[in-house]
């Protein structure tokens, strides 16, 4: 079998694993979680009962190299043994010089040795710094974008986890990598250290601008305007106000490509970036220099060993986050989304809608439990989103992802098309999807649908046959052919798939045709158009 890769069809990129298209469903761990097998072993059977088909999990600089030049890989060995028995697979995330923007999972002699591997300054010649965030202070250091030698070392040490996994993993139970964690700067637009400095008295490199101009087309305004009036200068002079954060992305996409770079050049399996989005007013208020929309032209021009700049959303314009993250041919991809009731219709949507490589609540292993919204507010989450007040209930989430895994050979078919289409309650702008001559509107706001949120995707196989897979949703269909103005329903078959084929529930008719669908449900509907 080949080793995972990304394949475009039908203009959609789409991620290829033992040669089929695979969607993770999927959830992030937290962050400690995998850092012994021992503590891993309850949850891998508490994620299948979810019906997760992989998870996403940190791997570490400082477990793997505790000591310069000296790899340690036991215990990645026994994740993917772990992950094998429970015949799942897994992303990792390798969190090396950063981890939300902070180099915590940095090793002791990477941490200690502050001159070899200097700390980015938020003020002029201070490593260390209390930013406020939030209502609160909060202690903050992390490592330079600007030391080639931090670079080398994280660089070396990914390219030897990668080397190893080639050599291990030879039934690729590893299908993708996320290269450093949320990275950028917090408490200040640009580091104020005197090499950057420098740097940012510096012209800024024509590659960028070159590359910039290429994709000008998904510029945001302010970059996009400053690029028309110049496009040769100091990066004050080319971008003005933006200059501070486009100058920090440009430097951290570099330290992220040599780590990707060295990775792929041992094996060259995907790999992504993720990103804290922009919150607050600005860089800085948010991590300056991270592959955030704004500059993610940054990472396409710079970056170009990734595969895909991924969010981590946990602001309450879901919607918008996704409609911004899939410009310039990049696929929607969520490692982390807040694990609140509003989980399932946005796994629904961010498939049917954007035809998504990968829906993945953070904290999946806490499914069931009420969020701690004041330590979601602690870690930058918008805690004014209405759903964080409702706990996701496992059995909802589990039977939503048991029933989209059984879907997905036919929904990747339709992966790139408008035969494969979804809406959500969240965006009452569109609750309406045409297939050709037929219209099927959905109606969430009526009595008796009680869920929150909910969202209904609909994946046409055939001339007026279609699979609806619903939530929270009362659908109705309508003809557009003006001679044939009249439409009817041959059949409504509720069922589901198991192990490949179609198993019929329930034939609905007579009462059952006002289709209303409160819990998960996969309906098989053919209808018929006349005049």
């Amino acid at each position: 079998m080949s080793i995972p890769r990304v394949e475009v069809r039908n203009g959609q990129k789409i991620l290829m694993v033992d040669d089929k298209p695979f969607v993770l469903l999927s959830g992030e761990l937290h962050n400690s979680s995998s850092s012994t097998t021992k503590y891993m072993e309850p949850i891998w059977d508490n994620m299948q009962s979810v019906h997760l088909n992989s998870l996403l999990f940190p791997v570490t600089w400082q477990q793997v190299e505790p000591v310069e030049g000296e790899y340690h890989f036991e215990l990645v060995d026994g994740l993917i043994e772990q992950a094998k028995a429970h015949d799942m697979k897994f992303g990792i995330l390798w969190f090396g010089s950063w981890k939300n923007a902070n180099c915590s999972y940095a090793p002791d002699w990477v941490k200690t040795d502050m001159e070899r591997f200097p700390r980015a300054e938020v003020k002029k010649g201070r490593h260390f710094h209390n930013i406020k965030f939030h209502s609160f202070r909060m202690p903050y250091t992390t490592l330079s974008a600007f030391c080639e030698e931090t670079t080398r070392c994280d660089a070396r040490a990914f390219a030897a986890l990668c080397k190893h996994l080639k050599e291990y993993d030879t039934d690729h139970t590893v299908i993708l990598i996320q290269v450093e964690n949320e990275t950028g700067l917090l408490g200040a637009a640009r580091d104020n250290s005197d090499i950057a400095d420098q740097k940012f008295a510096e012209k800024v490199p024509q590659e960028l601008i070159d590359g910039m101009l290429a994709r000008k087309e998904g510029l945001v305004e302010d970059i996009r305007e400053a690029l028309d009036k110049c496009q040769e200068g100091t990066w004050k002079e080319v971008f003005g106000k933006a200059a501070e954060e486009v100058f920090m992305a440009y430097y951290t996409a570099k330290h992220i490509e040599a780590v990707a770079a060295a990775g792929k050049a041992e094996y060259p399996i995907p790999m992504y970036a993720n990103c804290w989005l922009v919150q607050g007013g600005q860089p800085g208020d948010y991590p300056s220099g991270g592959p955030v929309y704004r500059v993610m032209e940054v990472y396409q021009t710079v970056a170009q060993s990734l595969d895909w700049l991924a969010p981590d959303i946990y602001i309450p314009e879901f919607v918008d986050t996704c409609n911004k993250y899939t410009k310039q041919g990049n696929p929607l991809f969520i490692p982390e989304i807040a694990l609140h009731s509003g989980a399932t219709a946005r796994l629904i949507y961010a498939i049917g809608h954007h035809h998504a490589m990968c829906f993945a609540p953070f904290g999946i292993d806490d499914i069931g439990q009420q969020m701690d919204a004041s330590l979601g507010a602690a870690v930058g989450m918008d805690t004014s989103d209405d759903n964080i007040k409702r706990v996701l209930k496992k059995e909802t989430y589990a039977r939503a992802n048991e029933l989209v895994g059984g879907l997905l050979p036919i929904l990747t078919e339709k992966y790139g098309t408008e035969d494969l289409q979804a809406v959500i309650q969240e965006n009452p702008k569109e609750w309406t999807m045409t297939f050709g001559d037929t219209e099927i509107s959905a109606f969430f706001d009526m009595p008796g649908l009680n869920v929150g949120s909910g969202a209904c995707l609909v994946c046409r196989t055939a001339p007026n046959e279609y699979y609806m897979l619903g939530y929270g949703v009362m659908p109705r269909f309508n003809s557009l052919d003006e001679e044939k103005p009249f439409i009817e329903y041959l059949s409504i078959e509720e069922g589901e798939f198991v192990d490949g084929e179609w198993q019929l529930n329930r034939l609905l008719n007579g009462d059952e045709e006002h289709i209303r669908i409160n819990e998960p449900t996969i309906l098989k509907i053919r209808t018929h158009l006349f005049n």
